[in-house]
């Protein structure tokens, strides 16, 4: 799917649907151990295969929950094509830092009517629920949504999520789409892939989910937030046009940056509360791109010299004109540069999330050889040329 200058409705229209059980767990913070993974290197395992199953898969989720589990999510197809389609939404777990993963489990089944498309997982730390946003769609997608909010018409691309209390073995579902459309938007949707919740300063805890919004036949940025771990959902203001799917990423100083598909050069953006509102809106020309969703995080290099508050790590396909070349690359300086960066996949590759399994290892899920497979890549730090502690700016 695709990716402006008000808003912030709460409205209180909810709609309960789906399935599954569990109760509320604490959260528990448990990596996963990935003891198969050899030092330095990268390995591959194929999570997902045309025709087995389903006849496509695309678009790539990925997340470890409080208990360590590797989550893997994505669409299960008829075609390629995009919503409105008989789309579902299928997740599998590995408990085993992606040594095996168990079957498929289905998080919501489109049927004639319906479809539900492009996941996105958000996990709070707090409680230890997982959240998994999508779009649900009848008759439209996301360019010919129509406007309003009722969560009844079917010419209307609604916005679900499911959750988790079991650690991702059961799911329920909910609708808010008039929580977080303007009645003036036409499509919304989430961006794949994974959400955040911030850390530290005054929006610690807060949850924060990127959308896309077309209004006026553009395209535009925005964050869907809850401070009380996912009761309420708010949306920020929006930023654009010429955005499309978004990534954004927790900095040392409190602010978020905002990493945005485009053509020929990514875009990014700031804000300093919390994703509310956003400001600079810029090309990072460091940062080619063919129109492809990538993916950003922040993680904490540990070892002598290394300084744990500058590392970012980010994924995309390092080309203007193809979607191929699938890159991770490293920045020391809060994403001003990239001076870290390997060839994960040097063939026909796309969307990618990342995440990061701690202990100084890291899981890639990515779309591989012309939507063939969905493949997970495991790496360390080691894998890379480079590290924050060998990097000396200027």
């Amino acid at each position: 799917m695709l990716s402006v200058s008000r808003v912030r409705a709460v409205r209180a229209a909810i709609i309960i649907a789906g399935a599954g059980l569990g109760c509320a767990h604490a959260a528990r913070s448990t990596a996963p151990s990935a003891e198969f993974l050899p030092r330095g290197e990268l390995v591959r395992i194929d999570v997902a295969t045309s025709g087995v199953g389903s006849p496509y898969y695309r678009i790539p989720a990925l997340a470890v929950s409080t208990r360590g589990t590797i989550l893997v999510a994505f669409d299960a197809r008829p075609t390629l094509a995009d919503l409105p389609s008989s789309i579902r939404i299928v997740l599998r777990r590995s408990g085993d830092g992606g040594k095996t993963f168990g079957g498929q489990i289905i998080v919501r089944a489109g049927d004639a009517d319906h479809g539900y498309g492009d996941p996105s997982f958000v996990v709070d730390r707090r409680t230890g629920r997982i959240f998994l946003f999508y779009a649900a769609g009848m008759r439209q997608g996301f360019t010919g949504s129509h406007t309003g909010t009722d969560v009844n018409d079917p010419d209307i691309l609604q916005t679900d999520y499911s959750y988790s209390d079991d650690d991702g073995i059961s799911w329920r579902s909910r609708r808010i789409t008039p929580m977080l459309k303007m009645p003036e938007w036409g499509g919304l949707f989430a961006a794949s892939g994974a959400g955040i919740q911030i850390v530290g300063g005054p929006y610690a805890g807060r949850l924060v989910q990127q959308y896309t919004v077309r209004y006026n036949g553009k395209n535009w940025a925005a964050s869907a937030f809850s401070d009380d771990d996912g009761t309420t959902w708010h949306m920020g203001h929006l930023i654009g046009p010429g955005a499309d799917e978004n990534k954004s990423v927790e900095l040392p100083d409190g602010k978020l940056m905002l990493n945005i598909r485009a053509k020929p050069y990514r875009k990014v953006a700031y804000s300093s509360d919390g994703g509310d509102t956003w400001y600079g809106l810029h090309d990072d020309t460091n940062l080619i791109d063919p129109g492809n969703n990538g993916s950003i995080i922040r993680y904490a290099q540990s070892g002598p010299g290394r300084d744990k508050k500058l590392s970012l790590l980010f994924s995309n396909t390092e080309s203007a004109s193809d979607r191929r070349d699938l890159t991770v690359k490293l920045s020391c300086d809060n994403g001003r540069s990239w001076p870290v960066r390997r060839t994960v996949e040097p063939g026909p590759s796309a969307y990618s999330s990342l995440a990061d399994l701690g202990g100084g290892k890291f899981a890639l899920l990515y779309e591989r050889g012309d939507y063939a497979y969905i493949t997970l890549a495991i790496f360390d730090s080691t894998w890379l040329p480079a590290s924050c502690g060998d990097y000396r700016p200027g």
